[in-house]
């Protein structure tokens, strides 16, 4: 194994820094927004082009939101967003710098539109742990698409069956092994080592 891809939602992150919880959870209580209205008028409508580097979040949101929330600017939002989804596990960060200390190469590879992939890598610190960050709306293509695994294995420089990867969506899982990539499902309070150990890597 030359290069470690990890996701980061569900692998790395997990909702709120106090408490664990999703982070949209206290959002018509804080900022005055039911998520599922969000989730109807944004996400369902909007996200597809976002996450993939078609339109961007900003004026996106903002354009929604003077529709469903007036009182509520997209510069807010997304802050409350972005602080809301960033609690790091810190064991397997530990974990996978002392994967990294061996030669291992770290990317994360990851759905992401531009900002939050910046704030992951600036805000949120996960810069000073991984090479770099391989995420959709730069690649112009998202997880599960054959087109991702494509374009993140050029840019990480190496051949598929350099590379192992861990995502907890089973069906990001199934494509990475499509593509010939070495790839296990992660679970919540996994260990890195069990989990690699899961299928075998070439030296």
């Amino acid at each position: 194994m030359k290069v470690l891809m990890v996701d980061v939602d569900g692998v790395l992150i997990h909702g709120r820094p106090t408490d664990g919880l999703p982070h949209f959870t206290f959002l018509d209580r804080d900022l005055g927004l039911r998520p599922a209205l969000l989730q109807q008028e944004f996400f369902q409508t909007c996200w597809g082009d976002i996450i993939v580097g078609r339109a961007a979040l900003e004026p996106s949101l903002a354009e929604v939101l003077a529709k469903i929330a007036p009182h509520l600017s997209a510069a807010t939002l997304i802050d409350y967003w972005f602080e809301n989804d960033s609690r790091l596990d810190l064991a397997l960060l530990e974990e996978l710098a002392a994967l990294r200390q061996t030669g291992v190469t770290l990317f994360l590879a990851t759905n992401q539109e531009h900002r939050r992939a910046r704030y992951l890598m600036e805000q949120a610190g996960l810069g000073a742990h991984f090479d770099d960050i391989l995420y959709s709306a730069a690649l112009g293509h998202s997880k599960p698409s054959p087109d991702f695994f494509r374009l993140a294995t050029e840019r990480a420089g190496a051949l598929p069956g350099e590379i192992a990867f861990i995502d907890d969506m089973a069906v990001n899982v199934e494509a990475a092994r499509q593509f010939g990539w070495h790839a296990a499902q992660w679970t919540a309070g996994a260990r890195l080592r069990e989990t690699l150990s899961a299928f075998s890597l070439p030296r």
